[in-house]
């Protein structure tokens, strides 16, 4: 059998004769091509948070199509579903008073709050300041900008250069105090942007240490860089608040955003920009300095529709706040995976999310096949961990079944 895609984050010749091919969706299952039923435990990447299925996303995808399936965004132009879209996050948002500027995913999104980061400061007059900051084991996509300020040093390897984009500098991930050792050492005032996302996602499913963001954010305001929370993973209710930055008390000047946004059910993500930053493009009239920015897709209008109505169900079935109650359920479930042999760490209360890190005599790869022999899709994590992030519809019942699935996998020694 011949191999066409080349799927992302994969070592090929491992996974070729081993591929799951899923063709079928509902709520939080799935099934594969041969009729095999998984819970989905990953939520596909992260994104799934309302379930598989949904009729009403379906009818507004077509419902759109049929009036107008997209008009670029690009000079003068806009489509009615960007426009209040955009709207619609603004009265959400965690800034105040934002601009709004679309694009097709999380990669994008990163990609284009960094390069907003640099020419903002460029256009302000700052012109030393270039260097975007991020943390060890972080993850931000895998477009030029999110490689070359991951924390994950084998997304960084081989490329022949030290960062893909220059002008970037990683930091410590959890530790206040060496983190402003680090930020005094790098040179403040050539810090374009500290990027963080209030919860690590893929390098291992962490949350926050006690007074990180509290040091990361008053380092900013003392020297004046900007401050990007990336919300790709936690935006949309993952952690019990529509976003993380909610629950940690963030104060973003850019805040990007997608996953969630959509579910899954159509490509889009954006980031949502502070006055500080948007202001000197906006004002000054035809002296005004211009933001060269836009993906074919900016401001997608079916996209923009599915988004509205992934938003409508959110809301009418008031599933943030059940994603902040099946936090407490996912982890006393983890809690009882505590001390078992073969299992390092257990990791959960950061949001519904969780991970579990295995000791060096298991391969987190193995106990992934393992739970998905058992009917339960996970993922692993660098760390020699794997990753737990059910969709918000899931039941109690579903993550009992998850946590035996990786106790009888690890069982197998």
């Amino acid at each position: 059998m011949a191999h066409r895609v080349w799927n992302g984050q994969a070592q090929m010749p491992s996974v070729m004769d081993s591929q799951i091919e899923i063709v079928k969706g509902e709520g939080s299952y799935v099934w594969d091509a041969q009729g095999k039923k998984y819970f989905d435990g990953s939520a596909s990447l992260w994104y799934a948070n309302i379930g598989h299925g949904r009729t009403e996303l379906a009818e507004a995808a077509y419902k759109q199509m049929l009036e107008l399936e997209t008009y670029h965004t690009f000079g003068r132009f806009i489509n009615e579903p960007a426009r209040t879209l955009a709207d619609r996050l603004a009265a959400m948002s965690p800034i105040e008073n934002p601009k709004v500027i679309f694009n097709s995913g999380g990669s994008d999104a990163i990609d284009v709050a960094c390069k907003l980061a640099r020419r903002y400061w460029q256009a302000v007059g700052e012109t030393e300041r270039t260097v975007i900051v991020s943390r060890d084991t972080s993850y931000h996509g895998l477009h030029a900008f999110g490689t070359a300020i991951a924390g994950l040093e084998p997304n960084r390897e081989g490329y022949g250069t030290e960062s893909l984009v220059p002008d970037t500098v990683r930091v410590s991930a959890n530790d206040p105090a060496r983190l402003e050792e680090q930020i005094l050492a790098i040179g403040p005032q050539r810090i374009a942007a500290f990027v963080a996302e209030p919860v690590i996602g893929a390098g291992g499913v962490i949350g926050p240490a006690d007074g990180y963001f509290e040091t990361v954010q008053r380092l900013a305001k003392e020297h004046g860089f900007l401050f990007i929370a990336d919300e790709v993973i936690t935006g949309f209710g993952r952690t019990g608040k529509m976003f993380a930055s909610e629950r940690y008390s963030l104060d973003p000047d850019i805040h990007t955003m997608a996953k969630g946004l959509t579910s899954g059910y159509a490509p889009l993500g954006g980031i949502q920009i502070a006055e500080r930053v948007w202001e000197p493009f906006f004002t000054g009239g035809e002296e005004a300095p211009a933001f060269r920015h836009g993906v074919t897709y900016s401001g997608h209008a079916t996209a923009c529709a599915v988004a509205h109505a992934n938003l409508d169900v959110l809301e009418r079935e008031d599933l943030v706040d059940r994603a902040g109650k099946l936090e407490d359920v996912l982890a006393t479930e983890l809690d009882t995976l505590v001390g078992v042999d073969g299992i390092a760490e257990v990791r959960s209360r950061a949001g519904f999310l969780g991970a579990v890190k295995f000791t060096e005599d298991l391969v987190s790869e193995t106990i992934v096949r393992r739970a998905a022999e058992r009917g339960v899709i996970l993922r692993a994590l660098p760390d020699n961990a794997l990753q737990i992030s059910p969709p918000f519809v899931a039941e109690p019942e579903d993550l009992a079944l998850t946590v035996s699935a990786i106790r009888e996998s690890v069982a197998e020694g």
